[in-house]
């Protein structure tokens, strides 16, 4: 026999339950991806054009996977940097692939801010991604900056390397120092005595060759 439960507890128990805070709504870069967009493995294939819509929906974006989509989007990147339709591995088509999982991590990471597997691989992502994008810089600017401009990508260029000088790293410096100038003496020494060897043996080749001569 279940008892009902009174008007003051069932407002109790309401008042106790836990509220949910609502997740804010984080932008993301696949937004721009129409629906009914097929995804890359089918784009490309003629007989979609003749499936019926349930088949195609299947297909399209619509049901795709986060991976899925990645894919589609990774394309889109690449396509608007590469050199030619067969170049699949310039300098600028591997900063669109790294652009586009730069993206994913940091969507991924404000989400989930704790997450330190993936924040190491985003920023393993990032040191390339400039390494690659300085040597356009250096070799190529015009590609370095079409490339930045379509990807929508800031560059800024990396500060001079400044190691703080300590007492102790000026006590090691002069050790060092000092260290390689007794080692450089005692070279010094060593290689005054080859030098006399080698001088002392030519005189005597030459003597030797003098005498078979006469």
């Amino acid at each position: 026999f279940h008892q009902a439960c009174s008007p003051f507890i069932q407002t109790a128990r309401c008042y106790a339950r836990p509220v949910r805070r609502k997740r804010k709504e984080i932008p993301s870069h696949l937004d721009d991806l129409p629906p009914t967009m097929l995804k890359k493995d089918y784009a490309d294939v003629p007989i979609v054009n003749s499936v019926d819509d349930v088949v195609r929906r299947l297909l399209s974006l619509e049901m795709a996977s986060q991976k899925e989509k990645m894919k589609v989007k990774t394309q889109q990147l690449v396509e608007k940097v590469r050199r030619s339709p067969s170049d699949n591995g310039s300098f600028e088509v591997q900063v669109a692939i790294l652009t586009a999982k730069i993206r994913t991590y940091e969507e991924h990471l404000q989400r989930h801010p704790k997450d330190k597997n993936n924040r190491r691989r985003m920023l393993m992502a990032i040191d390339r991604r400039n390494k690659l994008l300085a040597y356009l810089r250096r070799v190529r600017y015009d590609t370095f900056e079409n490339t930045c401009k379509q990807l929508n990508i800031q560059y800024t260029i990396p500060p001079a390397y400044k190691r703080r000088i300590t007492k102790r790293l000026a006590v090691k410096k002069a050790f060092c120092l000092k260290v390689f100038q007794e080692v450089r003496k005692l070279k010094a020494a060593e290689r005054l005595k080859q030098r006399r060897e080698w001088k002392e043996r030519a005189r005597a080749a030459k003597q030797k060759q003098a005498q078979g001569e006469g």
